[in-house]
Order: C-alpha cells, then structure tokens, then sequence
C-alpha cells in the first residue's frame, strides 16, 4: 500500500462549543398550578424559564431549558444562572460538541455532587442544548441521534387542580374536553385535613372518569403511617400509581411502603442519578421509577438512569416539571426511546405558554403529543423574542 507523501493525514479538527449563553425569560401563565410544597404558576404572574443557547464552530446552536420552582426543590432562578455563567458555562466552553461523556465530567468537576447531582436543573439546561446542537450539526433527530426511538406518540395526561369540589370538576371537565383520557391528581394539598380530602378528590374523579389511568402524586408531603394510610384507601380506587408519597430521601421507608401498599409506589425526587436508582434496586425499594429529564441533570444522565432501570426489570413512568415546548420536546424524546406503563405527566402546556417556540413545533392532539422527527429538539426558538422576553 503506497501513501500519498503530499495527503494530509492529520484528523479533521472537530466541531467545538464555542459560546454558551444565559436567559432568564417571563412566560405568561394560563391557569394555577400547586402541589404540596406550594405554588408552581400564579395566574396573572409571569412564569420564569432559564435558556441557554449553546453555539458550535460550525455555526450549529441548540437550546436547552432549566424551570425553577423551589417549591419542588432546592434550585432557584438566582442560583440556576450563577451556576450556568460563572461555574458550567467556563468548565464547558471548548469542549467538543461531540463529548456528552466529556460534559458530563466536566459539570461533575464544576460543581460537585453532594447527596446526590449538584445542581441538576442548571446542568440539564446545558445538557438539552448541547444535545440540540449536535443532533442539528449532523442534520438528525435525538432519536437518530441515539439510534433509539420505540414510539412516534406519547399519551400524556392531565393535572386535575384546585382543592374543592367545584375546582376538581371544573378542570377535569376542561382536561376531557382537550380530549385528555387520563389524569394525574396531586396530594398532600391541604394537611391539616388529613388524606381524607385527598381521596375525595381521587374518587370525584374517578367517578366522573370510570375508565381513566389515574396517578396520584404527593410530591413528599406523607409520612410513613399517613402514606400508608392514603395508599389503602386508594386502593378501591383502582390507582395506577401512588408518586413519591416520602420525603426523597427516606429510602428505607419507600422500601417497608412499597412492601405493605396496596397502592404501587412510583419514585421521582428520590432518583436524581442514576446512582440513586441503584441504590433502591439493591435495598428492594422500588417497583416503578419515574423518568424526569431535568431532574437528572439532563439526557445523558436519564439515558443511563432509563436503561438501568429497564435491565433491572423496573417499571418507568414519565414526568416533567412544567417546562415551555423546548423541555417538552426533549422529555417527548426521552420517553419515545422507552416503553412507559402510563400515560406521562407532561403538563407545560396547561399551565404556560412558550412564546418563542417557532416552526412546525409539537402537535398534541387529543391527549396525545407526536414526537418531534425534525433535527434536534425538532423545534424552532425565536431568538429575538427569547431577547425581548429576557428579564
């Protein structure tokens, strides 16, 4: 075999990331949103999105999401962006576009983990839209990307809201009417009153939805005794799934929960790495995990967190938390890659609306959302309106 002596054999330079960016943007708010640790969206106040853009040098850019709501965990906006622009964004810059893995590590050396991931929410922001942008620098989807894409529709289902009886039928009402079949109701609302209002709401919309998959989601506010409790009384009720009924960090009672309910317990604050996951799989404290792109710090991690629990045969389900159409995407990718046992809690649309999602976007007809098949996200972000919604 002759080589040509005048053939430049040296690699071609790879595609590096170039410059990171950070927006803070005010979304307007369609409707109340609570859960147990408080309020999520205000009606007439505005609701607070963290971008991020991610430019490549061979022009590619993609767009990535974090959703402060401290009153699902510790993260805040301030914190978000400090995190974003003055630890993540310098320990990520120059990488090259192609090293998941590498921005990983790096993330991992900028902020270290404590308990569990630090800071999984701003890290997710960035991971998203690195995502974004390789997939778009090679002209395919994140399934193409990944070679793995199961599903070309998610069903989604509908957060029932308010706490009286009038509320609960007014927004189940509003949910079948958008075609939604299936509903998720949130607990632990009202604990001065104990789990008894809890479960009238479950059984008002059981009643109104004779053949709905229902899952209730008490987002950490029981305690052993109460959860329990709850999760009896449910029982009759034909729940799917009773979600994250203890504090995160209580894995030996999830454990002695998941043993003596007759409700099944879904887990979702407790998995923030897929380490966690392994943890309750070697303790027998888990039956169903839920998978959430966010608070995984972002897709490479929930690839991981997905697949060990798929090889160590545990049910997922799938969650978001309130993102606009760029979270909703890459969450709709996620799930598309997997085979889910209920419908996912995906809920943005309801309760905010994405004003810079731009092209063709997400169609959700019917309680069903398609799965993007455009390059990256598969979504369009107008950059100026994300300038003019910036704050």
């Amino acid at each position: 075999m002759v080589l040509n002596p005048e053939a430049d054999t040296r690699p071609a330079t790879a595609t590096t990331v170039e410059r990171i960016e950070v927006f803070t943007v005010a979304l307007p708010t369609l409707r109340e949103f609570t859960v147990a640790g408080g309020g999520v969206t205000t009606r007439g106040r505005p609701a607070i999105r963290v971008l991020v853009k991610v430019s490549a040098s061979d022009g590619s850019t993609g767009w990535g999401e974090a959703t402060p709501i401290p009153s699902w965990t510790y993260e805040t906006t301030e914190s978000i962006v400090s995190t974003l622009t003055h630890y993540l964004a310098p320990a990520a810059t120059g990488l090259p576009l192609w090293d998941l893995d590498g921005l990983v590590r790096a993330c991992d050396r900028a902020i270290r983990r404590g308990w569990s991931t630090g800071m999984p929410l701003a890290r997710a922001a960035l991971d998203v839209a690195w995502h974004d942008a390789l997939a778009r620098s090679r002209g395919v989807s994140l399934g193409e990307l990944w070679g793995r894409r199961r599903h070309e529709s998610v069903e989604l289902c509908w957060i029932v809201t308010g706490v009286d009886a009038d509320a609960v039928a007014d927004s189940l009402a509003e949910g079948r009417a958008a075609g939604y079949r299936h509903f998720k109701v949130k607990a632990g609302l009202e604990p001065g009153r104990g789990v008894g209002a809890d479960v009238a709401r479950v059984a008002a919309v059981r009643a109104a939805a004779p053949d709905a998959t229902l899952i209730v989601d008490a987002n950490q506010a029981g305690t052993q005794e109460s959860a329990l409790c709850l999760a009896q009384r449910l029982a009759p009720l034909d729940v799917a799934a009773l979600e994250q009924p203890l504090p995160a960090n209580d894995i030996d009672g999830l454990r002695r929960l998941r043993d003596l309910s007759p409700v099944p317990i879904a887990v979702d604050e407790s998995l923030r790495h897929p380490t966690d996951l392994a943890s309750f799989v070697r303790l027998g404290a888990i039956g169903i995990a839920v998978a959430k792109v966010q608070r995984c710090a972002g897709l490479t991690l929930a690839l991981r967190q997905c697949q060990l629990a798929e090889d160590c045969g545990i049910a997922l389900m799938g969650s978001g938390l309130t993102e606009s159409d760029i979270g909703l995407a890459a969450s709709l990718h996620l799930f598309a890659a997997h085979d889910l046992i209920a419908p996912a809690d995906l809920n943005g649309r309801q309760f905010l609306s994405s004003l810079y999602a731009t092209g063709p976007g997400i169609r959700v007809r019917q309680g069903v959302a398609e799965v993007p098949t455009g390059p990256g996200l598969g979504i369009g972000v107008d950059e100026g309106i994300v300038r003019e919604l910036a704050c």
